[in-house]
């Protein structure tokens, strides 16, 4: 509509058109209200819904309470935090003599063993212990520790899991053909599970990744080996 006063020409808008206007403002400003409490719920509920996935317990230090924490943190936390216990250098020194007695019987088999299948593992499991002896060497020596245990450590050595004893030792040396491969096979298939249930040890005892990656290593492969020898019996 135009009103004309003094010459001057006013516009003015219809009735309809001003609450058509007004109509359109409050439908947008209802719109945007709905969005933000729809963003402020879904932020809510981000922060309120519980964290998926499974949880872990991680022991405390000696007067602190134990942590409830996630997978991913926890792994994070050991990640951060993985310096050797008393559990990591124990396993590194006794599986050091443990490997250096499965040597000594693998040398014996060239010379004695009949089995062409028994003088073959024997080369396998001395190219594999021979390697790891030196890897745990130089592990106790860049953590600054001792290849040989103290006088109270020195008892849980002569107490190792599938230890062969001199007597069986003796006994080995002195037998050929069958009669060496039938033995050599008993007593590497006890060595082995020996060398297992310590490397499980370590693995629920030791908080070193790197003393943890090798006892995984030896699970895997004397486990194995173990099925082998008996296969071969």
């Amino acid at each position: 509509m135009r009103i004309s006063t003094g010459g001057n020409v006013h516009v003015t808008e219809s009735p309809l058109r001003q609450k058509a206007l007004t109509r359109a403002v409050l439908a947008s400003l209802a719109a945007l209200a709905v969005l933000a409490l729809g963003g402020c719920d879904s932020d809510s509920d981000a922060r309120s819904a519980p964290q998926s996935g499974p949880s872990v317990i991680v022991p405390g230090k000696p007067g602190e309470s134990n942590q409830k924490l996630s997978a991913e943190e926890a792994a994070r936390q050991r990640a951060e935090d993985d310096s050797p216990n008393s559990a990591d250098v124990a396993y590194a020194r006794m599986m050091i003599e443990h490997h250096a007695q499965a040597l000594k019987m693998t040398e014996l088999a060239p010379d004695r063993a009949e089995s062409k299948k028994v003088k073959a593992l024997a080369g396998r499991i001395a190219a594999a212990q021979g390697p790891e002896i030196s890897a745990m060497k130089g592990w106790l020596k860049n953590h600054g520790k001792s290849e040989k245990a103290d006088g109270s450590e020195g008892h849980q050595h002569a107490s190792m899991p599938g230890m062969v004893t001199e007597a069986q030792l003796k006994k080995l040396r002195a037998a050929h053909g069958t009669a060496f491969d039938q033995l050599f096979l008993t007593l590497m298939i006890t060595h082995h599970e020996g060398a297992i249930t310590m490397a499980t040890d370590v693995k629920g005892q030791g908080n070193n990744i790197v003393i943890e990656e090798m006892a995984d290593e030896v699970v895997a492969q004397q486990t194995s080996e173990i099925t082998r020898m008996r296969d071969m019996l």
